[in-house]
């Protein structure tokens, strides 16, 4: 599933590059504009929103368009039908944008907490629901992983390399400390995982199992080992005292 884990980090320089878009104070005033409108606004609209002219308006307005803030398409105001070509009309596109540095993935959290409340069973409590939620998640990602790039074998080593596009693309900052451990250099969770961290980081260690579980990966586990600043999981080998007596992958 690349499309999947790569999508999240590109969403990423997506929202920054629209949120760039907006530095420029005319195009942010137009843009707020339209988003109050409550209709689709035509380019004499918005120029006179904030007193410039059509053809500079023009300009700004297929600036939002081309960084997807606004959707465009051509309309008769008032539903009457004149002569000529209808004027050209704008409209907010519907898409949210959030821009985190470092990432912050509290929406997958919020679904995982959704789907545990859900499909809470009648012999689990609360936690219990929130850490089957969040490693079924991980397993499917990884199944799913698993089916579109049919890896064969996977060891410690070519495991945790299949891993790093997830573990990139979710924020969690994935650096190799040694062939066959990952330290995660950031916690998508945060400041989260640190007002409930029995739970979070119970939850972010259920999923990252998970995932290795769906991708079958062998040799390696997904471990509670918390730095200050950092995620508290890394990925390192079932044996954590023989990092260099791993066979090597094949």
């Amino acid at each position: 599933m690349a499309s999947d884990q790569t999508a999240p980090a590109d969403e990423v320089g997506s929202a920054i590059d629209s949120v760039s878009v907006l530095s420029e104070d005319s195009r942010r005033r137009m843009f707020a504009f339209i988003r109050r409108a409550g209709h689709a606004v035509t380019r004499d609209e918005a120029a006179a929103s904030v007193g410039i002219s059509r053809k500079l308006a023009a300009f700004h307005l297929d600036k939002l368009v081309d960084a997807g803030l606004l959707r465009a398409r051509y309309e008769t105001p008032g539903g009457i039908r004149k002569v000529g070509r209808r004027p050209k009309v704008y409209e907010p596109s519907g898409t949210q944008i959030t821009v985190n540095i470092p990432d912050r993935r509290h929406e997958l959290l919020a679904d995982l907490l959704l789907d545990a409340v859900l499909t809470e069973a009648a012999d689990e409590n609360a936690t219990q629901a929130a850490m089957r939620a969040a490693e079924q998640r991980g397993r499917q990602l990884g199944e799913a992983a698993r089916e579109e790039t049919r890896p064969g074998r996977l060891g410690p080593e070519r495991g945790l390399t299949a891993c790093e596009g997830l573990l990139e693309g979710y924020g969690y900052e994935p650096v190799r400390e040694a062939p066959t451990r990952l330290r995660l250099r950031n916690c998508p969770f945060h400041p989260l995982a640190a007002k409930a961290p029995d739970l979070v980081c119970g939850m972010n260690q259920a999923f990252l199992s998970g995932y290795l579980t769906g991708l079958e990966v062998g040799g390696v586990q997904a471990v509670l080992a918390p730095e200050p600043g950092e995620c508290c999981v890394q990925l390192g080998p079932n044996d954590t005292d023989r990092d260099d007596q791993m066979p090597q992958d094949h």
